[in-house]
């Protein structure tokens, strides 16, 4: 089974010694992608309305989760008792590296994606282990996480996203700018994407589909006002800021202001 609750599994004093959680809030940022996100030391941890992003502490880490198509999502009610654990491989979701880094682990069944979220709500730490072996890739602190939690479950509520709908920009910002060829730029994001490309971005009335990337700085600390980066399916990739009644997007070499 994939899915299981477990009595009373303690795990080894070797996982625990080497890997123990670190004290981090949990946050939310709601429409248009909505999420909850928090942040153990190097790690961190995404989840979206049917998916789970999860950038581990080195980029073989994640090449060893794609290559073995699986990684254990196990729950604690302390720092060392098992209650849970639902174990993600290619029968029951696709995982993939996106954003040349994090791991995405899209879920096939929304009763699988519901016990993950349900245990990550209501349990002490949240254990990312290899698939075949007692050794973690992260460990998460669950404090704070049921309320982020419930706001994801308001924000993603399909009674109220009957049909796949185009979400303009914040406000319907075009920003302009550029050097010898001047641009306008809009981007838009998809409320229930098809697959990865959840994005479209319009540069001077030609459309291109590209995948957001909320947590494309990884474990660094993002520059002021940064909301999301878009990963263009040509490679191109615009990162999008917000800060104040200031609005700005940065492509290329170049800053677009919000120019409408």
């Amino acid at each position: 089974m994939s899915r299981q609750a477990v009595v009373g599994t303690t795990l080894s004093a070797v996982l625990i010694a080497v890997c123990s959680p670190a004290i981090a809030d949990w946050g939310f940022s709601g429409s248009p992608s909505p999420n909850a996100f928090t942040q153990s030391g190097k790690v961190t941890l995404e989840l979206q309305c049917d998916r789970v992003r999860f950038a581990p502490a080195g980029f073989e880490d994640a090449q060893d989760i794609e290559r073995k198509q699986g990684l254990s999502i196990r729950f604690m009610k302390d720092g060392a008792t098992e209650v849970g654990a639902f174990q993600a491989g290619g029968d029951n979701a696709d995982i993939r590296i996106v954003d040349n880094y994090p791991v995405e682990i899209v879920f096939r069944d929304k009763a699988d994606y519901g016990f993950v979220l349900d245990q990550i709500g209501k349990n002490a730490v949240l254990n990312l282990a290899m698939i075949d072996q007692d050794v973690s890739y992260g460990i998460f602190d669950l404090k704070g996480s049921a309320a982020a939690i419930r706001s994801l479950h308001t924000a993603c509520d399909p009674r109220a996203q009957s049909a796949p709908v185009r979400v303009e920009a914040p406000e319907g910002v075009v920003y302009c700018g550029g050097g010898a060829i001047k641009r306008q730029i809009e981007y838009s994001i998809l409320e229930k994407p098809a697959d990865q490309w959840d994005a479209r971005v319009t540069i001077n009335g030609e459309t291109i589909r590209a995948m957001t990337a909320y947590s494309y700085f990884g474990k660094s600390t993002p520059p002021r006002g940064f909301v999301v980066a878009l990963l263009g399916e040509d490679r191109s990739e615009f990162l999008v800021f917000k800060d104040g009644d200031e609005d700005w997007l940065e492509f290329g070499d170049y800053t677009y202001r919000k120019c409408n």
